[in-house]
């Protein structure tokens, strides 16, 4: 680990059509000390979601094919999934997108470019309330 102070170290899912974006995403959260993995289409996303069942997911809401929202209401329906903490990570700013994230199922909702501090703010989030649902005795969840 860094010198973040990480308690927990997470499997998180990065999900952006923007190739070079999700990649470095990826690579910054692996230095992190966490277990990160690229996904750059829905549906790709969707197969690795079930595989992985990820701590957290970072997920662009612009993309095609398969949105961001349509993505986070899938997991949502999920009762396997329901400890995955999904943040959303989009150029989008505006109040009435943050809002529809929301109805969506997303935990999160940050605009890029990301600060490390925000991410630093969000990784640590996820792992203190999977340590918790873990503390919890919740049998669903991986250790």
């Amino acid at each position: 680990m860094t010198g973040l102070d990480e308690r927990i170290a997470l499997c998180i899912l990065v999900i952006d059509d923007n190739h070079d974006a999700a990649d470095v995403l990826g690579m910054l959260l692996r230095t992190l000390g966490h277990q990160a993995h690229v996904a750059h289409d829905g549906d790709t996303a969707l197969e690795q979601i079930a595989a992985l069942r990820p701590d957290l997911i970072l997920l662009d809401l612009g993309m095609p094919e398969m949105d961001g929202y349509e993505i986070a209401r899938r997991v949502r329906q999920n009762a396997l999934l329901a400890a995955t903490h999904i943040v959303a990570v989009t150029g989008y700013a505006d109040e009435r997108r943050r809002a529809l994230a929301l109805e969506a199922g997303f935990d999160d909702y940050l605009v890029k470019p990301i600060h490390l501090a925000d991410l630093h703010a969000m990784t640590k989030r996820a792992g203190e309330t999977l340590a918790l649902l873990r503390a919890g005795g919740n049998e669903t969840l991986p250790s």
